[in-house]
């Protein structure tokens, strides 16, 4: 798409966002540059989940490598295909496996970002079910030739209700789970908010004890801190029984599982994320996508990380072969992100400046040769070459835009041989040693 085709609400949140230094959630398509070929494999896993499989896949690249945009352009194809995504960042208060609702809190994160196409800002759950029923009340009409008042009509969409249901019931807790969802029929047909409530607060994880659960729908289970990730699966399967291609979740920031510091609370995580990629690479689960996002230290400290567990360093390794030839292996199940190459930077930067002169309606251009002066300037710092990342460049690119664009009377090699003017420094943390806190920027 063209700059000038961009919508303002598009290209507004574009500039806000990178001029912030965060991953936009609208318009990756337009700035995206190189990783073809890490692309081309997360959208060959949405064709296996939409026909019935599961993948599952560590994105793997350091602090503003480009890591969590990936996962968000992922996010973006994934929703534009008619699936449901559900996204959400481990913090130290969100976890894969705890007590006192740590993990369960990670569950009804996702389910409050729940996402589809018709809605792409989250808080999906209530419109998924209400268009289910909805097309089901349509389709009885068409088969029957009856109206929503005549007698028969409400057991018909029972009978196809209960057939979708019954094919999650024998899965793990999945009669439950059917129960919930008969009961949200039920109070649909009666107009009985409170139950419809009730229902979409159980599939939300928010019943805090069994006995609150039954005396509001006759069920005698709730999601917690043990059971979430089951009801993921269920919920995988639902959604693709009802019409959508399958569920995809992205969880990002996973580095702070690395950071729990008790090590049986830390273990306790990884044999949770192992159990979920045993299920998926065994084909236990279908129509389910698992996308994790994290940095190498994560994946790869010996102490502290993935690595720091044989069972995983056996089932994410890189090949020796895939080492020393020097290809990179991007169907695997750890995607490394290399570097950006400077065609590819720069590429990227003639986007970002074509974007930034037709939202704010100038005619000045930057040329060729000014972007590699600028790329130049920012990257003549000891081992910036090595250090920068996307994030950073794109940032101060940003930065240099604005003051431009506010002062037309400046050029860039003004602007840039300023005494005052200073590009973001190359974090301090970048030079930590390996077995620091910031290893992942080691190279």
């Amino acid at each position: 798409m063209a700059p000038s085709q961009l919508s303002k609400r598009v290209s507004t949140a574009l500039l806000n966002a990178l001029g912030a230094g965060v991953v936009p959630r609208l318009g990756l398509d337009h700035i995206a540059v190189g990783r073809e070929k890490e692309v081309a494999t997360l959208l060959q896993d949405l064709s296996n989940i939409a026909a019935g499989g599961a993948t599952f896949r560590l994105v793997i690249g350091r602090y503003g490598a480009g890591k969590s945009f990936m996962l968000q352009l992922l996010r973006s194809h994934a929703v534009e295909q008619g699936f449901v995504v559900a996204d959400a960042d481990i913090t130290p208060d969100r976890r894969l496996a705890g007590t006192n609702g740590s993990s369960l809190a990670t569950y009804r994160e996702l389910m409050h970002n729940l996402t589809t196409k018709s809605r792409p800002d989250g808080g999906a759950l209530t419109m998924i079910l209400e268009r289910w029923i909805a097309g089901i009340q349509t389709q009885v009409a068409q088969e029957t030739g009856l109206k929503s008042s005549d007698r028969g009509f409400d057991a018909h969409i029972e009978a196809k209700i209960r057939a979708v249901t019954q094919d999650v019931a024998d899965l793990v807790n999945g009669f439950e789970f059917a129960n919930v969802i008969i009961a949200y029929w039920s109070g649909y047909r009666s107009d009985d908010d409170l139950k419809k409530e009730s229902a979409l607060r159980w599939l939300r994880g928010e019943f805090s004890t069994k006995t609150e659960a039954k005396a509001a729908l006759g069920v005698r289970v709730i999601i917690d801190d043990d059971t979430w990730y089951d009801y993921i699966k269920l919920l995988a399967r639902f959604v693709a029984d009802i019409g959508y291609k399958g569920l995809i979740i992205v969880l990002d920031e996973v580095i702070h599982l690395l950071k729990i510091s008790t090590t049986v609370s830390r273990q306790n995580n990884y044999d949770k994320l192992l159990a979920m990629f045993n299920d998926v690479m065994q084909g236990r689960v279908s129509h389910l996508g698992i996308v994790i996002g994290g940095t190498p230290q994560f994946l790869e400290d010996p102490r502290r990380g993935l690595y720091s567990d044989p069972a995983w360093q056996r089932r994410t390794a890189q090949s020796a072969l895939v080492s020393q030839s020097g290809m990179v292996d991007t169907i695997a199940p750890v995607i490394r992100l290399e570097p950006l190459s400077q065609s590819e930077v720069l590429q990227l930067l003639q986007r970002l400046a074509e974007m930034h002169k037709h939202h704010y309606d100038y005619s000045k251009t930057l040329s060729s040769q000014e972007l590699k002066e600028f790329l130049s300037v920012i990257s003549d710092r000891v081992g910036a070459d090595k250090l920068l990342t996307p994030g950073e460049i794109v940032r101060d690119f940003m930065s240099v835009l604005n003051i431009l664009h506010q002062n037309p009377h400046l050029s860039l090699s003004q602007l840039l041989q300023r005494s005052d003017f200073q590009p973001s420094r190359v974090s301090k943390v970048a030079q930590a040693k390996p077995n620091g806190e910031f290893a992942e920027f080691t190279l």
